[in-house]
């Protein structure tokens, strides 16, 4: 009898294991086919607004329609335009008095410009600035009438010293484009000092990943032309300069000169989507607030200059099976998990893959301001970017924001203590991915990743390289995840962790700043930059940078000394996200890094 007891148990624990292990070989089944798709070639790497785009959003669709649930929107789309870049028009052209210049030589139109002919006089009104930066009142425009002119102004600020001056944010190009615009110019001619610009070239017309245009036409001209319009010498432009920061003090006055321009910017609109699906909650008082579970699904494209690819020279397939194919594949196991009617919690969940996140969260920003239900009905916010590059060895999944909401601390540490990974915890509900868009419009969020790899941003970002046992582990997490806070009571209150803007770090003669002390020295490295020491709180520090890390790459471009850094640098704007590698004890890692 104890012999058949023994057999019939060992028998069904037998069964219990078999039957656990075919579960898990379906999941991994169905994940493996779901990030192969949108990985595949066929995609062209999803790039916002493209065919693969388009596929794959029709792909996310119609799994959430075959799991069952609701089909909010547009049948499950929530369209929107964006523009993918820029280009110069036909019809750019500079008269000063008749004298004509050349485009791309003496002048070329920012990004931003709107399309538009001006011809009117000329007013110089200093740095274009209007503020105060502790002691030091400032207004470039005092005692002038700009209205319907062109305003000429330099780069740069009153106080290039100074690095908390409160002048800073007032000094971008945009920032001076909308002062002008506010002051009633009808357009704005901005001019390099020598300091900022060694070369005494236009800027490069290149997309600053904006939205709109500044309302006015705004070009960027040489020292040279700038002189010619001020009637002065061609080094007037550095003695202005140079008067203004010694004597801190404004410098403005008519020209008298006629300017004829055109500027003829195009802006190539494309449309993408986001898609949504909808599970409603058991619970009658509560179905009507909601849970928003989402990831992103677009990618590089086919990479090269400007589009977030660390290679960028290399003309490939960025099929992205980490960033992001695997949050949708997860985004999907949740679905029709929670789709079940025993799994189904008391409040609704909102399912949303994103469009144009690698563009600057364009579909998570429209998703906020354009949506489906209330958004003070929704109470919380998971995010999944990059989940599926579980190590093996010391497995490690990040969860960010656990300082968004009053009782986040208490129950990750809670769920944390039967999880097969360590979770790291950052309290800061800002970070580059979409649930920063929920929290800058005060909604609680977690951002759920494995982090970054090697293959980030590369075309080697492949199906093969996915860690499907650890990608499930990451997804049953979520579940509990999500599962606790649809049921939570009271309901999750929302609660600020670090900045809830995208104002940036502004470094002096930089627009941004990582937040470190470089070897400036250069004696210790070779083929890099050292970190001499690394700033608490700062934007390196929260990207997990080191102490003693060796910088050598931004953006998939070369970092081999100080002056390469600064150099690439300098081509940051604020809001941004770095890809930035660092040779750590000899090992390559990959951070990325919010600016």
């Amino acid at each position: 009898m104890n012999n058949l007891r023994s057999g019939i148990l060992f028998t069904f624990f037998v069964l219990i294991f078999f039957s656990q292990a075919l579960f898990s070989q379906d999941a991994v089944n169905r994940l493996k086919s779901h990030i192969s798709y949108l990985a595949s070639d066929v995609l062209e790497g999803r790039k916002a607004g493209t065919t693969g785009d388009s596929l794959a959003a029709v792909y996310i669709r119609d799994q959430f329609r075959a799991i069952g649930a609701e089909l909010p929107g547009s049948d499950g789309f929530q369209y929107f335009t964006l523009v993918s870049g820029v280009s110069l028009g036909e019809t750019n052209n500079f008269s000063l008095n008749q004298n004509l210049y050349t485009e791309s030589v003496d002048f070329t139109p920012f990004s931003f410009s709107s399309k538009a002919t001006v011809d009117a006089e000329v007013v110089f009104a200093g740095f274009g600035i209007t503020g105060s930066s502790g002691d030091l009142s400032w207004d470039d425009y005092a005692g002038l009438d700009v209205t319907n002119k062109w305003v000429l102004v330099l780069r740069g600020d009153p106080e290039p010293e100074n690095q908390n001056s409160a002048f800073i944010p007032l000094a971008t190009d945009r920032s001076k484009a909308l002062a002008a615009r506010d002051k009633g110019a009808a357009g704005l001619l901005l001019v390099s000092p020598s300091g900022m610009e060694k070369k005494d070239t236009p800027l490069d017309l290149s997309y600053d990943k904006s939205v709109s245009d500044a309302g006015i036409p705004v070009l960027s001209v040489t020292r040279k032309l700038a002189s010619d319009i001020l009637h002065l010498p061609a080094t007037s432009i550095d003695s202005l300069e140079k008067i203004m920061i010694n004597e801190l003090r404004t410098v403005n006055f008519k020209t008298g000169n006629i300017v004829n321009a055109t500027a003829d910017v195009i802006r190539e609109k494309v449309v993408s989507r986001n898609v949504m699906a909808m599970i409603k909650g058991a619970d009658k008082s509560l179905k009507d607030e909601y849970i928003v579970i989402g990831a992103h699904y677009d990618h590089l494209g086919m990479g090269g200059n400007g589009s977030g690819s660390r290679v960028p020279d290399v003309n490939a397939v960025h099929g992205g099976a980490d960033d992001n194919a695997s949050g949708v594949a997860s985004l999907f196991e949740l679905a029709e998990w929670f789709g079940k009617k025993e799994n189904r919690p008391s409040r609704s969940l909102l399912f949303v893959a994103f469009g144009a996140e690698e563009m600057g969260l364009l579909g998570a920003r429209h998703f906020v301001a354009n949506s489906p239900v209330n958004l003070q009905s929704i109470k919380a916010m998971i995010n999944m970017d990059m989940v599926g590059r579980l190590k093996t060895d010391s497995p490690v999944v990040t969860i960010s924001g656990t300082g968004t909401f009053t009782v986040a601390d208490s129950l990750i540490d809670r769920l944390a203590a039967t999880a097969p990974f360590e979770i790291k915890k950052v309290a800061d509900g800002y970070g580059p991915s979409d649930h920063a868009a929920f929290y800058g419009e005060g909604v609680p969020v977690l951002f759920v990743t494995t982090g970054a790899h090697g293959d980030y941003h590369t075309p080697d970002d492949k199906v093969e390289n996915i860690n499907f046992e650890g990608l499930i582990k990451v997804t049953d997490f979520v579940k509990s995840l999500g599962s606790e806070i649809a049921n939570l009571t009271p309901t999750p209150v929302f609660r600020e962790a670090g900045s809830r803007n995208q104002a940036g770090h502004y470094g002096r003669n930089l627009k941004v700043t990582l937040g470190i002390m470089p070897d400036v020295s250069g004696g210790e490295t070779n083929g890099g930059m050292k970190v001499e020491g690394v700033r608490k709180e700062g934007p390196a520090e929260k990207a997990g940078m080191l102490k003693g890390d060796i910088i050598t790459a931004i953006n998939g471009l070369p970092v081999a000394n100080i002056y390469d850094y600064m150099s690439r640098l300098g081509k940051l704007r604020p809001g941004e996200i770095a890809n930035i590698e660092v040779n750590r004890n000899g090992i390559t890692e990959v951070l990325i890094v919010q600016l």
